[in-house]
């Protein structure tokens, strides 16, 4: 049985609704020139970490997902890190914030901040 990968970048319900939050009280709700940036940059205790951001101001080699009517946007050397990721967010009493789900990562550090392939 094969499974097919569409090589993107998804974001869950909760995820989503706490980006939904953040974006109104920063007041950039209603403008749709507005995304989250999602990357990767060297550093943390892994190698590699996870940077987010609101953004509106798209670079020519992007690369533009949208999922769960969210759009994300990434620059091409981030994407080779984080094809096929999910974006989450726990509230739970573990930690509170957001994680990615990334199937490339071979390991993570205890924080979940950083990860290596």
């Amino acid at each position: 049985m094969s499974v097919a990968i569409d090589n993107s970048i998804y974001i869950s319900d909760k995820a989503k609704a706490k980006v939904h939050q953040l974006m109104t009280d920063a007041g950039i709700a209603d403008d749709s020139s507005y995304f989250l940036r999602v990357g990767v940059v060297g550093g943390g205790c892994s190698g590699l970490s996870y940077k987010l951001d609101f953004d509106n101001e798209q670079k020519p080699m992007d690369q533009v997902f949208e999922d769960n009517g969210v759009k994300l946007v990434t620059d091409l050397k981030s994407f080779l890190y984080l094809v096929n990721t999910t974006l989450d967010f726990s509230d739970g009493l573990n930690g509170k914030g957001f994680y990615f789900s990334n199937p490339n990562a071979s390991r993570t550090c205890g924080c979940g901040e950083s990860f290596a392939v």
